[in-house]
């Protein structure tokens, strides 16, 4: 592990002022980022890296009006335990009681399973032997190297990675917002392959908080190959709001949660077992699936189902 200053900031500004030169890395729970570092995944090392824990009030859940607001540095424990994400958001605290471990979810925070880069094994390789087309590289050496866990619905500007948030289809079909110190992001426009990054945020961003509408119903399912501390295969969360629309998004599936207009219109009309089928037929239509990972389409298929029968009660 190299040398690198810290800094513990008193508020966000203070984080992203010091970060702006694009030379930080930000750390909360550090269950993403310890390990990055120790394994020198990435091109450049941060100089700083630049602690968040010690920010007050950015670990609040509340109430607000039609919305659940939850702090970027609410622990994922907390968030699933949380009476008030449970009764309103019910597939967001389902999401993060299935990440990872006991001890991670009480260390990792929020804010850092959203912003967590992915998990490609190119990508994340130690002392960056693999130069992916992210890390300044020509290729994505998953479209012909072992892409088994790697996206089914094509690349995203040439990276076959997939999302492995746990919490991102949730908040994808819960119609989420994440607040950052510069703007308002739609959930479903924040997750992208951006560089060492797996979202839009610029270098000297921030993410404080989520405002999440609340659902009167919504569900959320994982595969993982175990039931315990491992990334999804294919993960799957539905919502229904207000106005009767359903929403649906799968992670594990492109470098972005995948949110299906196609399984949502097959339950325009109600969610039955025949139309959650449709809905699963419907959102792996398009799939362009590589050489080794055909499987995750049938998974992707069967979880819409589940999930969307889950969502009927």
């Amino acid at each position: 592990m190299k040398h690198f200053k810290h800094m513990q900031a008193a508020s966000a500004k203070e984080a992203a002022k010091n970060a702006e030169a694009g030379t930080a890395a930000f750390i909360a729970g550090g269950t993403d980022l310890l390990g990055t570092l120790k394994d020198e995944s990435l091109p450049t090392y941060p100089e700083t890296v630049i602690d968040l824990k010690t920010i007050p009030d950015m670990d609040g859940i509340v109430e607000d009006g039609d919305a659940v607001r939850i702090g970027a540095l609410a622990t994922l424990a907390a968030v699933a335990e949380s009476e008030t994400v449970q009764a309103n958001c019910a597939a967001l605290a389902e999401a993060c009681a299935r990440a990872a471990s006991p001890t991670i979810r009480h260390r990792g925070t929020i804010g850092g399973n959203v912003c967590q880069m992915h998990r490609c094994w190119y990508f994340r390789v130690p002392d960056d032997r693999f130069h992916c087309l992210r890390k300044g590289g020509d290729f994505c050496p998953a479209r012909i190297g072992d892409n088994r866990y790697h996206s089914i619905f094509g690349d995203q500007d040439g990276c076959y990675a997939v999302s492995s948030h746990d919490t991102a289809p949730a908040l994808v079909a819960l119609g989420a917002t994440v607040v950052t110190t510069k703007r308002e992001v739609p959930a479903e426009e924040f997750f992208k392959a951006n560089g060492v990054r797996s979202n839009v945020l610029e270098d000297g961003e921030v993410v404080t908080e989520f405002k999440v509408p609340k659902a009167e119903k919504s569900a959320f399912q994982k595969f993982a190959l175990r039931k315990s501390i491992d990334f999804p295969l294919v993960n799957c969360a539905a919502a229904q709001g207000s106005d009767g629309q359903v929403r649906v998004a799968l992670g594990g599936v492109y470098p972005a949660p995948v949110r299906s207009a196609e399984a949502e219109a097959a339950v325009a009309g109600g969610v039955t077992e025949a139309s959650a089928a449709q809905a699963g037929d419907a959102a792996v239509a398009s799939c362009t699936p590589l050489p080794k990972n055909a499987y995750k389409v049938e998974i992707a298929r069967t979880l819409v189902k589940r999930t969307l029968m889950d969502l009927a009660g």
